[in-house]
């Protein structure tokens, strides 16, 4: 069964038309005091090495298998099931005064947004602490997955997808840390938020939702935030900083979505390869952003999986996939570019994704813009001395056969350079970034049975020289995913999933090492059921779990999730 068939069977992921913006890094406020773990413990831990699960799990036991895991533990899935969470950490609030305010509450049907009006919060002041957002939803009945965002003052904060109900209903809740957009906050601004859904006789499922924020003020030894100054949006796709910029930071949400191939643009074949999926130039996908029409930045986009990806919504009722409800941007530093673009003119920027066919849609990459000024002087100058990318790279090899096989390799380099004259001195930086992608897809005739091992990487160096010693931040981000589903000829849907978001981050100054972080987000699943009958005769089974270990410098978090049937059997923090 083809994947794309597999939409058709079990979810579609639809987004209404609107901007979008970021989702900051949590690294230090979510390894607050937790007690701290050396670089050297946690390289004696091979990266790669399977996460810790018990007996019966999603790692070791055939989804097939009735037996169950856990007092209670059902031999299938029934009507209900534990509500979806994830293993993610909290954000972390700091113990100060706070004031909250609905930004959003509705009842989504169909595809028309919720609009109201946004007004900052009095009694916590306009300089926070941490701000932090909370959408809790519901839904019942029969959906699909679908994918929303909400934006304030044009400025999208928040960009999400939705877990597929049981007929008893289920609730569930997405926090994120959303501090960076406190220029937005403090100005009265319009609200339109929208998870575009389709409700019928057959799809019953209206998904209500209530959307906080809550403001932390500073008070005693809690400080401010440190912020951008600005958040700024494309007004007819161009950009106009303000004249003083120092450090410019794009960030877009790329997101392959709309229920179509390129919702698994992943395994897409070119010609002549016998698939359902196609794409001329292969699966290989690449995130571009250009300034003025020159290349300004390159990033792999992240292998989403929606809450009803792979033709088999079994794997993903309790715990999703990574990022599934928390969509977060790519990042890309334009610092190099602020001389250019601190002319005071509008700057055209695009953003396009190589690797999709001529025409074809699915792809969603709306910018958000931040700026930090300096505050000294009104007109910061500079220029853009280099930008230097190699050839990119993209190539598959089609071998036929009983078991058809589709092996890609793809990759980039580009290297940006600038500077800027500043109040305290001339600032240069220097951005470089790699991209790697290998794949090795696999299939049978009539695509009964469907495999990939991939495997993504994307490394980023940013180097600023000015004043005083050099800074250096090096982020190693790596993506993998490893799957098989296979459709028996009792119609028995198998499929077999791990999925991986590791990333490395490394801060230095003058040489010497100041701060690091170690993120490994790991998730395993395996779900049976029978395929084209309805609901209640499919007999499936199947058992999940997701790892999430986050060390660094600033302390450690880890925390285990197991389900099976629906069941939540293990909920385990260890540090």
């Amino acid at each position: 069964m083809s994947m794309l068939a597999g939409v058709i069977l079990s979810a579609s992921t639809f987004l209404g038309a609107g901007p979008a913006s970021a989702a900051p890094p949590a690294d230090a406020a979510q390894l607050a005091a937790i007690p701290a773990r050396s670089a050297d413990q946690v390289a004696a831990t091979p990266r790669d090495a399977p996460s810790e699960t018990p007996a019966g799990t999603a790692a070791d036991t055939s989804a097939d298998a009735p037996a169950a895991t856990a007092a209670g533990t059902p031999a299938e899935f029934g009507t209900d099931w534990h509500d979806p969470l994830t293993a993610a950490p909290p954000v972390a609030r700091p113990a100060t005064k706070s004031c909250a305010v609905t930004v959003a509450e509705a009842q989504f049907r169909d595809f028309t947004p919720y609009r109201g009006a946004y007004a900052p919060p009095s009694g916590c002041g306009d300089r926070w602490s941490k701000v932090v957002l909370r959408l809790d939803g519901k839904v019942k009945g029969r959906q699909f997955d679908r994918l929303g965002y909400l934006h304030i003052g044009g400025v999208e904060i928040f960009r999400t997808s939705t877990p597929e109900p049981s007929p008893d209903g289920i609730e569930w809740s997405v926090e994120k840390d959303v501090t960076r957009y406190s220029d937005t906050f403090r100005r009265d601004g319009d609200v339109e938020m929208l998870i575009g859904n389709v409700v019928d006789d057959t799809y019953t499922g209206v998904l209500d939702v209530k959307v906080t924020l809550t403001f932390y003020a500073q008070g005693g030894a809690v400080k401010s935030a440190a912020t951008p100054d600005r958040v700024l949006t494309l007004q007819d796709g161009t950009l106009t900083t303000p004249r003083n910029s120092e450090r410019v930071v794009a960030e877009v949400y790329a997101t392959g979505s709309g229920g179509g191939c390129e919702e698994y643009w992943y395994l897409t074949v070119p010609d002549p390869a016998p698939y359902s999926c196609k794409a001329d130039k292969g699966p290989y996908r690449e995130v571009q952003i250009k300034v003025d029409g020159q290349l300004a930045g390159i990033a792999e986009p992240f292998p989403t999986v929606w809450t009803g990806g792979w033709s088999n919504p079994f794997l993903w009722y309790v715990i999703p996939g990574p990022r599934a409800f928390d969509i977060k941007p790519i990042e890309y530093d334009l610092t190099p570019y602020a001389g250019l673009l601190n002319d005071g003119r509008p700057h055209r920027i695009d953003v396009s994704v190589v690797g999709v066919p001529a025409g074809q849609t699915g792809w969603s990459t709306p910018v958000n813009v931040l700026v930090w000024q300096d505050a000294k002087r009104a007109h910061v100058s500079g220029a853009l001395t280099e930008v230097r990318a190699g050839d990119l790279t993209n190539s598959s090899t089609y071998t036929p056969g009983s078991e058809e096989r589709l092996d890609t390799v793809g990759g980039h380099r580009l290297t940006t350079a600038g500077y800027v004259d500043t109040s305290h001195g001339r600032v240069r930086t220097t951005v470089r970034r790699t991209l790697a992608n290998t794949s090795a897809h696999h299939w049978t005739d009539g695509e009964n049975t469907d495999a990939l091992k991939a495997t993504w990487t994307d490394d980023e160096t940013v180097t600023v020289d000015g004043r005083g010693p050099v800074g250096v931040r090096r982020t190693h981000r790596t993506y993998t995913m490893d799957g098989t589903t296979t459709l028996a000829a009792d119609d028995r849907l198998r499929t077999v999933l791990t999925l991986g978001d590791r990333a490395a981050v490394d801060e230095t100054r003058g040489g010497r090492r100041t701060t690091w972080s170690r993120l490994d987000d790991t998730y395993a699943g395996d779900a049976t059921y029978t395929a084209n009958v309805p609901r209640d005769q499919r007999h499936a089974v199947g058992t999940t779990s997701e790892r999430y270990q986050l060390y660094g410098s600033d302390g450690c978090y880890d925390r285990v999730l197991v389900t099976a049937q629906g069941v939540l059997t293990r909920d385990r923090s260890d540090c």
